[in-house]
């Protein structure tokens, strides 16, 4: 006699998780039949919105993880962080393969999403933009290529991709230097439209060095999540080690934010009028607070807190795009832009998406280490912090 099928529980979140994704079915309906007048309240005055600032600025900054710990482990060989890069790189390519997926929603003729590939114009700063996305997007999938091959048990494939993953890494790294830099490059040629609390020359490297700082952030949020979701023991030793990089990385963004605004001349818009001096204290208010808080041994000790300091930290940095891409292009624009319900819903429920196929991902295949790596990665950098403390 056969068992009877057990469908899965219907918890809060998978009910809100449906209603997300039945409301995006109907956006996606809106935005490719009846047009991105129809979805959005973009305009040709502000044509660029949400699913620019946040689902591509954003998205790409927030999948910086992948390089980050990938550079860490692999080039720079501190082999004490390899429990927490399997899923740091799956987060990244997840990002990245929905960063595309979203901008298929944005662009007007979406089908020639391709054309770039083939049509080339070496000096866009966009050009250089899809074509790093599209070769980063390919060494994402490699660098996580081996966690499939291991649960597909392929040693031959696994073997070959281990003796190309140094050189694949090194690929990585300057891809993503490249474009994340590069997105800021695009606002360069809006000297007169972006306001001038976020426009500088100094933009490509304020892009980059944020997309180091919140993936790092990332990983303790990732890291965070997946203790609760699949009952790990949470890699406590080997975050508070990324939380103090991460402290003196903000530290030294606010620093270089304030030192430019100072030697630009523009502070005193933060005593003028507009809005946009609200929302640049807002920013701030988030990047300050969990550097304050990250430089506590307290807090840092704390997986609460530590969780706590990164979504700060996630935060700052959401809104920071936000603020270039979209605040601080309203007033030369003329218009006031203000996302449609179907514009969120579509954001929401890629984020949802990820969520999903992450948990599946790990659920399924062996993106986290062992229990008894984890535990010897740990007690590494557990040893070491001692050795610190003592020479301190």
């Amino acid at each position: 006699m056969s068992r009877a099928l057990r469908l899965p529980r219907l918890t809060f979140w998978r009910a809100t998780f449906l209603l997300l994704v039945g409301a995006a079915l109907y956006a996606t309906y809106l935005r490719f039949f009846h047009g991105l007048g129809a979805s959005t309240h973009l305009t040709d005055q502000f044509p660029w919105g949400l699913w620019i600032g946040f689902d591509v600025l954003c998205g790409v900054g927030l999948a910086a993880g992948g390089f980050t710990l990938a550079a860490t482990v692999h080039i720079f060989n501190l082999k004490r962080y390899e429990p927490i890069v399997r899923p740091a790189i799956l987060t990244a390519f997840l990002g990245y393969v929905l960063v595309v997926a979203a901008l298929l929603f944005d662009l007007g003729r979406p089908y020639r999403i391709w054309h770039p590939l083939v049509m080339w114009n070496p000096h866009s700063v966009m050009f250089e933009v899809g074509w790093c996305v599209t070769l980063y997007t390919t060494v994402l999938s490699l660098e996580f290529a081996p966690v499939v091959f291991e649960k597909l048990r392929w040693r031959l494939p696994l073997r070959l991709l281990k003796v190309v993953m140094i050189p694949l890494v090194i690929a990585g790294v300057l891809l993503s230097t490249l474009h994340q830099s590069s997105l800021g490059s695009l606002y360069l040629i809006v000297p007169h439209k972006l306001h001038p609390l976020w426009y500088t020359p100094l933009l490509p490297i304020f892009f980059f060095f944020s997309a180091v700082m919140v993936g790092l952030a990332m990983t303790i949020f990732e890291s965070w999540h997946s203790s609760k979701a699949f009952g790990r023991h949470i890699e406590l030793p080997l975050l508070r080690r990324l939380a103090r990089v991460l402290a003196v990385l903000l530290a030294a963004f606010l620093a270089m934010r304030f030192l430019d605004l100072a030697r630009r001349g523009a502070l005193h818009h933060l005593a003028g009028p507009g809005s946009e001096k609200y929302f640049f204290l807002l920013e701030t208010a988030l990047f300050a607070a969990p550097m304050l808080l990250l430089f506590q041994s307290r807090v840092r000790a704390s997986p609460r807190a530590l969780y706590f300091s990164a979504v700060l930290a996630i935060f700052g940095f959401v809104t920071n795009r936000l603020n270039v891409s979209v605040t601080g292009m309203e007033a030369a624009s003329g218009a006031h832009y203000v996302p449609k319900w179907t514009e969120v819903v579509v954001t929401l429920a890629i984020v949802a998406l990820g969520f999903a196929v992450f948990y599946v991902a790990a659920r399924y295949l062996p993106v986290f280490e062992s229990e008894e790596s984890v535990h010897e990665a740990v007690g590494a950098a557990a040893e070491g912090e001692r050795i610190v403390l003592r020479g301190a």
